[in-house]
Parts: C-alpha cells; sequence; structure tokens
C-alpha cells in the first residue's frame, strides 16, 4: 500500500532544506552544462551540441554525463 501524500506544510525543516538543496543542485548542473555548451566551440563537443542540450534537461543524470562523456579534452 502506498504511503499517503504529504504537503509541504507536512514535511519537517530538514526535509525542506534536503528537497531544496538538492532542486538548487540541479539547476547549477543544468545552467553549467548549458552555459559550457554554448561557449565550447562545436569540434570540441563529442556528438551533436543540440542533443547534449536536449539531454542536459534530464534530472541530473543529463548535465553529469554531457561533463563526463560529451566535452572533448
Amino acid at each position: 500500500m502506498p504511503a499517503p501524500k504529504q504537503r509541504w506544510s507536512d514535511l519537517s525543516p530538514g526535509r525542506r532544506t534536503g528537497i531544496l538543496a538538492a532542486g538548487v543542485v540541479q539547476i547549477a548542473l543544468l545552467v553549467a552544462a548549458l552555459v559550457d555548451l554554448r561557449r565550447r566551440p562545436a569540434d570540441e563537443v563529442n556528438g551533436d551540441k543540440r542533443l547534449w542540450a536536449a539531454l542536459s534537461f534530464v534530472n541530473y543524470v543529463g548535465p553529469i554525463a554531457y561533463f563526463a562523456f560529451g566535452r572533448r579534452r
């Protein structure tokens, strides 16, 4: 049986902080990946820049995959 849904006001301050921190990290990764893609020449990117930009919107995995595999060194 699934747990009952909780409202934001029902969460403890620690859980609220954790959720907000995770959101900030996700947005920071997304922005960093998109800025890097925008500034980096196409010949320094493995694959199509548009594809990497689209994949960057996949939570956590997209930006991390871009930084790990999308940039040529």
